[in-house]
């Protein structure tokens, strides 16, 4: 599992990362508040540890940025403020917990396991875009109604697509985090796009499957957005 840390004190940040890497998390430490959001929109994180104060943009408009993208990825943010506003604002914009400073790391780790298992149980569900029915639990797809065949590395794609509705994938994105890197080269992203719009939406008048020249690919309802691509 992937987790994002987005904290700029160097002990604290070290100290979370050297914890979570020993109960077998990957981690990447983003250490000011704009690089930690072009990490979460540029790759597929199973968690966000955000702290409040940070440089450059601070925590509470990093989770109103992700929640306004319809980014889902659970948020546990940290902050030496133990005041009750602080942490309404941060949970009125987004965020799934929160937890003070200071902390014991033993309960950093429960929180993280917690709100994961939480998650991967909200994934159990159906995610509806425009007449696309996608049943995460039974891996399930249906288009205007008639179920739709796909391979598992097609579902895969979809799936991601979904869940991140109207955000840009890279094809490197793709491979590293959707596919686990199964495939090395970038152009086999495209292939299956290909194969996948054919299931998806050949034949029909509306196209949910984007290409985003330069960058990648997206899935949106064409009745919530402009231009196609």
């Amino acid at each position: 599992m992937k987790i994002l840390l987005i904290e700029d004190e160097d002990t604290i940040g070290a100290a979370i990362q050297q914890g979570l890497e020993e109960a077998h998390y990957t981690v990447d430490w983003a250490r000011d508040g704009r690089a930690g959001l072009d990490a979460a929109l540029d790759e597929l994180y199973g968690l966000i540890i955000l702290d409040l104060m940070l440089p450059g943009r601070d925590g509470w408009s990093i989770c109103q940025s992700l929640r306004a993208r319809r980014d889902t990825t659970p948020i546990l943010m940290l902050t030496a403020r133990d005041a009750v506003g602080d942490r309404v604002r941060g949970l009125e914009m987004g965020a799934d917990d929160y937890l003070p400073k200071p902390f014991d790391f033993g309960e950093l780790l429960a929180r993280v396991r917690a709100l994961l298992r939480r998650d991967a149980v909200h994934k159990g569900r159906v995610i509806q875009i425009a007449d696309l029915q996608i049943d995460t639990k039974q891996r399930n797809v249906l288009r205007a109604g008639q179920e739709v065949s796909l391979t598992p590395r097609e579902y895969s794609l979809l799936e991601a697509l979904a869940v991140r509705e109207g955000q840009v994938l890279t094809r490197e994105t793709i491979l590293d985090t959707v596919w686990m890197n199964e495939e090395s080269l970038p152009n086999n992203v495209d292939v299956y796009v290909g194969m996948l719009r054919r299931k998806i939406d050949a034949g029909r008048d509306a196209k949910l499957i984007r290409t985003v020249h330069g960058l990648g690919y997206s899935l949106r309802d064409p009745q919530t957005s402009e231009g196609e691509g």
